[in-house]
Order: C-alpha cells, then structure tokens, then sequence
C-alpha cells in the first residue's frame, strides 16, 4: 500500500496498475491508500450488478421499463469525462480507480485514447486500474499501454499477514493459507473448504480463466489444478502427469495449462536449476500451489487429521516455503529446485550471479549435508538455509522475504 501511496502522491506521469489472484487483497489496499492521498477519488467496480438504464420500449401508457447494461467502453469514456469535468472545475488533483477493469471489452485501448488526450492536455487526474485476472490484464497493458503504465503487483498473503490480522499460528497458516476471506471460517473445516472451492477455485477455473485466453479443454486444466494440489512439492514429469489425466494430449499442452494455471496465481511448475537454459526448459517440473489452502481444499483431509501424518505434513510445510518464496520474491529472483542423480535441494533462489539453497526440513529427519554441499561446490553458491526446529526456524523463514537470504552473506 505504502508504493501506492506514493505514486499518487506523485505527479500523473503513469497509470498504476495493480493485479493478482482472487482475494489477494487489491481493492483493499487500493480503498486504503486512496484514503492516505488527499486528492478526491472515484472507486468504480467494473464487476458490479449491472447498471439500470432507461431506453424507449414500446409499452402501454405509464408503463415504465428499464434494462440493465453491464459497464462497456462507452460507459468508461463517459465515466472518465465526468471524472476530468471535476479536476477541471476544481483545479485538483483527482484520482479515477477502475476495479476489474478487464471485463471492458477493449479496454486497454479505450484507456489509451483518453490517457493520451490527458496528456496532451495536462489535466492531472491519476487513474487506476485493477483486476483478478493477471493474464488478461498483462496482455492488454502489454498490447495497447505499453510505456504508460507502472505495475504493482499483489500476490496471496504472507504468515506475518495473517497473523498480525487473524491471529494464525505458523501451523495453521502451513494448512490454512493465506486467503483472508477464508481465515474467519477456519474453525468449521466443512465450511471454510466450501468457501475455498466455491469463492475461489471454482471462478478461477470455470470463468476467469476461460475468459482470459483460449482453453481447448477446460476439464484437462481443472484435472491438471487438482493434480498439481494434490502433488504439490513433488518432482512430477509430463509423462506421469499423462498417465493420470484424461485426454491429457501432447506433453505442450499441459506445459501451457500449468503455465497459465501459474500466472493466475493458482498452481506453478518450477524448473530444475542449471547453468544452461535449455536444460532448465526440458527439465520436469516440481508442481507447487501458490497458495497452500488450495492444497488442504482439494486434498479433503482436515487439520487434526493432516497435521499428526509426517509424510503428507511434510509435503504441506514445503509447499508453504515453495509458495513463500514464489510470492515474495523479486522479478529479478528465480525460484528454482536442483537434483542430481540422488542429491537435491529442495529450492534454489538465483539473482545475477548469487545463488543459494534452501532444504525443508519438517521432521525429525537430518538435512541432506551431502546434496547442499555437492550444490554449493557445483555453483559456488551461497551456505545453504535449512528450514528445521535446529538451524531456520519455519516461522522465522516464513517472515523474511525470499530476496532477503540473496541480501545476506
């Protein structure tokens, strides 16, 4: 919120854009910091129910009909003019915020028009734009927009987060994520997974999704979520994954699907580290949710039954450091994994020429001291974190962004 305070406090130089997954917090965040600005703003939902508007119908007299029209470009030149008939009238800076404003058929290209006349015109009116949909939104900031935007993006909630907001403990935030819609419906598993399915995943598979780009076979990406949940912080190659899903077709395909499964903030795919980049591509992916509440809704199993089982546990606590990393690293950082015949590491952060190794330690068990050694030598890497009761604590790491361990010697 704190970036975004500043931007407006700045003068109109780009439109701020600010996009993530569902229940991430955006409008949150965007409702605050419009608050922490003294320029008068406008909040408009795209998303809404649809508008009433009146039109001539053919009726008997006194009747009165009206339809409902969803927000469309002309609503958005219409609302943009009204927001710059204020800064012109008042001599202020405004501020124009457009929630979801990838529903707009065409909107990056609309935006660019008025934008442009703004500037041409010097009229200081700040705009906005937000939405749930990253793919959509990044194509069409990259298509129309580009040079005219700057980007802030909001990724799922950390454990400090939550914590500070719901009072998580570190074991509840490994099983129940970071969705704060979902945290106040923790106490009734049978409630807070349907809250999960039904708010979250279902419209992201079943509509966001869809209505981002094309999906030939909307059932392979819903199989291929499930899978990638219910294996997350495993090696997976294309070839199993084949073996376990209907109609899986060719191997680039579900590439595709987990790679557009990833950028909507849902389930991601790392890649093997290595030196050489080809290598890295054809390299089997480690799948990983992005949010481990994804992971306990499709799973099924509650918190006192997943909690005492060490196997999957230790699954569920790798995944949170998986996503942690993921979700606070830098455009600049790389989270990756490395395997060599029998040694790995469970991730690796690369930033210009540092590297370092993370293993995730749940249990009992002694970290692999052989595999982050041979990883060191074969990368003069950074000393590897453990994430264990003995050496990282795991709510230790889980409060530290992922750049922070590239930071420090």
């Amino acid at each position: 919120m704190s970036t975004l305070v500043e931007r407006l406090s700045e003068p109109v130089e780009r439109i701020v854009t600010i996009f993530g997954p569902r229940q991430s917090g955006k409008t949150t965040i965007v409702r605050q910091g419009v608050a922490q600005v003294q320029h008068p703003h406008r909040y408009e939902a795209v998303d809404q129910p649809d508008r009433p508007t009146a039109f001539p119908v053919e009726a008997s007299a006194g009747d009165v009909r009206r339809r409902m029209t969803s927000p469309d470009a002309e609503w958005l030149v219409r609302t943009w003019e009204e927001c710059r008939q204020a800064v012109v009238s008042s001599g202020a800076t405004h501020v124009l915020v457009l929630d979801e404003v990838q529903k707009i058929p065409r909107w990056s290209e609309v935006v660019k028009g008025l934008w442009d006349a703004d500037r041409a015109a010097g009229l200081p009116l700040h705009v906005v734009v937000l939405g749930s949909a990253p793919l959509l939104m990044q194509a069409g900031l990259k298509e129309s927009l580009a040079g005219r935007f700057e980007s802030i993006p909001v990724t799922h909630w950390s454990f400090t987060e939550m914590r500070d907001a719901f009072g998580l403990g570190c074991d509840e935030y490994v099983f129940y994520g970071g969705y704060p819609g979902a945290a106040d419906l923790r106490r009734d598993y049978g409630r807070w997974r349907s809250y999960v399915t039904d708010a979250l995943i279902e419209p992201h598979l079943e509509r966001d999704l869809l209505d981002m780009t094309r999906v030939d076979k909307p059932a392979l990406l819903k199989q291929l979520f499930e899978l990638g949940c219910m294996y997350s912080g495993q090696e997976l190659s294309y070839k199993k994954m084949r073996g376990q899903l209907e109609d899986a077709g060719h191997e680039s395909t579900l590439a595709r699907y987990l790679e557009l499964l990833g950028r909507s903030g849902l389930v991601t795919g790392l890649f093997k580290h290595s030196d050489k980049p080809l290598q890295r591509r054809s390299s089997s992916p480690k799948l990983m949710v992005l949010n481990t509440a994804l992971m306990s809704a499709v799973v099924g199993d509650t918190y006192d039954v997943a909690r005492p089982d060490r196997s999957y546990w230790g699954h569920v606590v790798e995944s949170a450091v998986g996503s942690h990393l993921i979700n606070t690293a830098s455009s600049a950082t790389a989270v990756r994994y490395w395997r060599d015949g029998d040694a790995e590491v469970d991730f690796v952060l690369r930033r210009g020429n540092r590297t370092r190794g993370i293993e995730v330690k749940s249990g009992r068990g002694r970290p692999r001291r052989s595999s982050l050694e041979a990883f060191e030598r074969k990368f003069s890497a950074l000393p590897s974190i453990v994430v264990s009761d003995a050496d990282v604590p795991l709510h230790e790491f889980l409060s530290v962004p992922a750049d922070s361990w590239l930071d420090s010697s």
